[in-house]
């Protein structure tokens, strides 16, 4: 299969189907805009179809993987979704307790990329558990943008307290130690976050790929070490970070931020012309290695 790169788009379109993917404009108004990109042939239509998630390019450890054990779990969220699921992923061999870490999705409900980081987790010996935000309108529904319709129907304070709840209930599963991380993409990452300022005695490492900065204010809660990635043509999210970091270097919160040079917003997606590999492969090693310095003692 042919696969693109952001190298094969120009960065305004780019841009554009940022906001597309991000509710700032409609299916409609990304047709219209990208038309003047539809040359030798190439629809508007086919060039979003060419952007779009293709999740059988995603899949790097399989779900009957020999290495780990998967399921899907229920937890009550009583402040926010009420009974909700989640995509639980451990070892399959492990002598006592583990670490965990709660994996925080898009905007688009639990899809296959987010279960697939899951399991690449379990592999590298966390207990590892990604919520569905969609739970109360019946689950990721098989596509991303049914995903996000759906997503933007649930109020944003009830769906921080599903994920509340969720940090919680793997605090206390048998199968963790109780040391608890969060790692999130997009929505997710500006999740993990919010989890480090409202779970400062839980929450120990976070790990926001390209999310949403908490209110300055709020900031001298966080007692965790946070580890921000950050790709460099993403604008939107990085112009919060300056305010962010003066944040954290006041309130003497433990951080480290990178910057990967020519990416974009979603680069650590493996099923997007927006996938780095390089920069994706080196986000991860680190943030497995920061995951194993704080949770793990390693």
């Amino acid at each position: 299969m042919d696969r693109k790169t952001a190298k094969d788009f120009p960065q305004e379109l780019l841009d554009l189907y940022d906001e597309y993917v991000h509710g700032q404009v409609g299916r409609r108004g990304f047709l219209d805009r990208a038309s003047r990109f539809a040359v030798g042939g190439v629809t508007a239509a086919g060039l979003l179809a060419a952007l779009s998630p293709k999740y059988a390019l995603a899949q790097q450890v399989a779900k009957d993987d020999e290495r780990i054990t998967v399921s899907y779990e229920t937890y009550d969220s009583p402040a926010g979704g009420g009974k909700m699921r989640g995509y639980l992923a451990r070892p399959a061999k492990a002598e006592g307790k583990l670490p965990g870490v709660i994996v925080i999705h898009e905007n688009r409900g639990l899809n296959p990329y987010i279960e697939d980081v899951t399991r690449r987790l379990a592999v590298a010996g966390f207990v590892a558990f990604a919520p569905d935000a969609l739970t109360p309108l019946g689950g990721y529904p098989g596509s991303d943008d049914e995903g996000r319709a759906l997503q933007a129907k649930r109020k944003g304070e009830e769906m921080t307290e599903d994920f509340v709840a969720a940090a919680k209930w793997l605090h206390t599963h048998t199968l963790c130690n109780g040391k608890v991380g969060a790692v999130g993409f997009c929505f997710g990452g500006g999740m993990a976050n919010t989890l480090a300022v409202r779970l400062p005695d839980l929450i120990r490492a976070a790990v926001p790929f390209y999310g949403g900065q908490p209110a300055a204010a709020e900031v001298p809660k966080i007692k965790a070490a946070i580890l921000l990635q950050f790709a460099e043509n993403d604008e939107r999210v990085n112009a919060g970070w300056p305010a962010y970091e003066e944040a954290l270097k006041k309130a003497g919160v433990k951080y480290t931020a990178h910057h990967y040079p020519g990416t974009n917003h979603g680069f650590h997606n493996d099923t997007t012309p927006r996938y780095d590999e390089a920069a994706a492969k080196l986000a991860w090693q680190r943030t497995l290695e920061f995951f194993n310095k704080e949770l793990a003692g390693k």
